[in-house]
């Protein structure tokens, strides 16, 4: 099988004539407006290479237009022609004309993106030869929502643009339930509570999430213990808002960071004194992170759908060692 992507020749520019409605809008946000097959961040990056220029000149990411504009976008030349099917077995939960549901594994990036060519979610669904919406763009056919590498669990796939609009609009108005389960270190006080703490950028490590700098956006968490251990604590989560590594940050904010996560101080085995859990835990290679529950009505017919997946393997065994006398 060859690679995932192939290379693409030079691509044409793309040129956006900037109406009157654009008045006073930011150039990356009216760019993300009306070439919605790329994403707001690679418009952003282009435009900071100078590949956008407006009237024949580069501009910044802020700046305002004031209607009227041409714009013409140069779109980066190493950026994959098309992506190439992958076989690997999905485990899908549901499938209708207009959706398909699936329980992605620990360890898959979804789509391709900035640093990440691998085989995805995206190449294997290909690989599968279905039928797949194009609002995304090329990169993210199908792709309504996300779930992180280390994460597993359900998701849902838009099989065409109707069902992807529909199931889109339902994310962003949070008519979507998102319920997690997650093993955590230690025990929170609380047998259940929210944690309501906007999010942004870390100022210091710009891959991570956290309350602190500037643009934090509104981030809520309800949790509720389900199991206590010596230790650690295995937890339900309802996701009321959709934030990057929500439930990631939130935990580590409540002092309770998920089992697994290096990023958010998750990955303390080494100092247990129990050899076996401290083995299990060496082994572990993922979060303890997984998406239990997923409920949203039907795009088309309205009807309530609602599709639980149980904890894998991996996580069910770890349980199973906290779980024994």
């Amino acid at each position: 099988m060859s690679g995932p992507t192939k290379p693409a020749p030079e691509p044409d520019p793309l040129r956006v004539q900037a109406t009157s409605d654009a008045a006073g809008v930011r150039l990356d946000t009216y760019l993300a407006q009306q070439l919605p097959q790329y994403s707001r961040s690679r418009l952003q990056g282009w435009i900071r290479a100078g590949r956008v220029q407006v009237d024949g000149m580069p501009q910044r990411c802020n700046h305002r237009l004031k209607g009227g504009e041409a714009l013409v976008v140069n779109p980066a030349s190493s950026e994959p022609a098309r992506l190439e099917p992958a076989d690997i077995p999905l485990d899908i939960v549901y499938r209708d004309d207009d959706l398909l549901i699936l329980n992605k594994p620990a360890g898959m990036v979804v789509h391709p993106g900035s640093g990440t060519r691998a085989t995805t979610l995206v190449h294997a669904l290909l690989g599968m030869g279905e039928s797949l919406s194009g609002v995304g763009g090329p990169e993210r056919p199908g792709i309504v929502h996300r779930l992180d590498k280390g994460t597993s669990g359900l998701m849902v796939v838009a099989r065409n643009d109707t069902a992807h609009r529909a199931l889109s609009d339902a994310f962003q108005e949070r008519r979507v339930e998102k319920e997690y389960r997650a093993l955590c270190w230690g025990v929170p006080r609380d047998e259940e509570g929210l944690i309501d703490l906007p999010l942004g950028r870390n100022p210091r490590h710009r891959t991570t999430m956290s309350g602190r700098g500037r643009k934090l956006r509104e981030a809520r968490t309800r949790y509720r213990v389900l199991t206590r251990f010596t230790g650690f604590a295995l937890l339900s989560l309802l996701l009321e808002t959709g934030r990057t590594h929500q439930i990631r940050a939130h935990l580590k904010s409540l002092g309770h960071p998920v089992v697994g996560d290096d990023d958010y101080g998750g990955g303390g085995w080494r100092a247990l004194r129990e050899p076996v859990l401290r083995q299990a835990l060496g082994d572990f290679d993922r979060l303890a992170l997984h998406a239990y529950r997923l409920a949203f009505h039907h795009p088309t017919s309205n009807e309530r759908m609602e599709f639980t997946a149980p904890l894998p393997h991996a996580f069910a065994h770890l349980v199973g060692l906290l779980e024994a006398p």
